[in-house]
């Protein structure tokens, strides 16, 4: 393994934008839930005429179904993914939008059969239903409660406050308060190992909600007892969690 600074600096430099996580292939791992959401979600695009989906990245996981339908549209909040989505999913005839903050959905009501999310930021439940048609469906799969927080902690300390959050039942509720029927919940814990430090201030750097003021500088010393940790052969180990929810208007 090389030096501790060597692993900090690389990552430092290392491109973050898009939603791949090819970068960490050898130096971490996660368990995917068991039901394979970027499958399931392509085989639901294949049956409709109009899709949308919300907070897509760089376009990757939607990229990966073979059929889209003939009206396919995205959005994305953060202009380098969005332009990475556009060079990605333009091609193929899907419109890549940018919400603006704090905005509703940039679409007419009632303009997609089928509304899509692998890990949105935050779902607006009366949103989702208004951009639906009678009928239409919303399946995704959400980030759950206290996801990564053995990472978090380590660099944090304790939030038990925040383990709270995303809880799946409260999100079934404001689902059904917006006027949408959940016809299926789906929950999973998944085994995350990071075997060198430099894949942890990438992640981090990734994935900035997770440590908000997050600088390998400004945590040099939590990096170090990873680091030191690693080098004696015990990955850093932590969980993720994810909900899978299909709910119709």
């Amino acid at each position: 393994m090389r030096d501790f600074e060597t692993l900090v600096n690389e990552a430092v430099e290392a491109d973050v934008t898009g939603w791949g996580f090819v970068w960490l292939e050898g130096r971490a791992t996660e368990e995917r839930p068991p039901w394979g959401f970027a499958k399931l979600m392509a085989d639901r695009l294949a049956t409709v005429s109009s899709a949308l989906d919300l907070d897509t990245g760089g376009g990757e996981v939607l990229s990966e179904a073979s059929v889209f339908p003939a009206r396919m549209a995205a959005t994305e909040g953060w202009p380098p993914n969005a332009r990475r989505a556009r060079e990605l999913l333009g091609p193929r005839g899907v419109e890549v939008v940018e919400p603006g903050a704090g905005a509703g959905l940039p679409f007419p009501g009632e303009s997609f059969e089928l509304v899509t999310a692998r890990h949105p930021v935050r779902p607006d439940w009366g949103e989702i239903r208004r951009v639906l048609v009678p009928g239409g469906h919303y399946f995704a799969q959400h980030v759950g409660p206290a996801s990564a927080f053995e990472l978090i902690e380590h660099f944090l300390g304790p939030l038990p406050q925040q383990r709270t959050g995303r809880d799946p039942q409260a999100e079934v509720a404001a689902a059904e308060d917006a006027g949408l029927t959940v016809t299926n919940l789906r929950t999973a814990r998944c085994r995350m190992e990071f075997f060198d430090v430099g894949a942890v201030v990438w992640i981090l750097r990734k994935c900035v909600w997770w440590v908000p003021d997050f600088s390998a500088e400004r945590y040099w010393g939590k990096l170090s007892e990873l680091d030191e940790q690693m080098r004696a052969g015990r990955p850093f180990v932590s969980y993720s969690s994810r909900h899978l929810i299909n709910a119709q208007r």
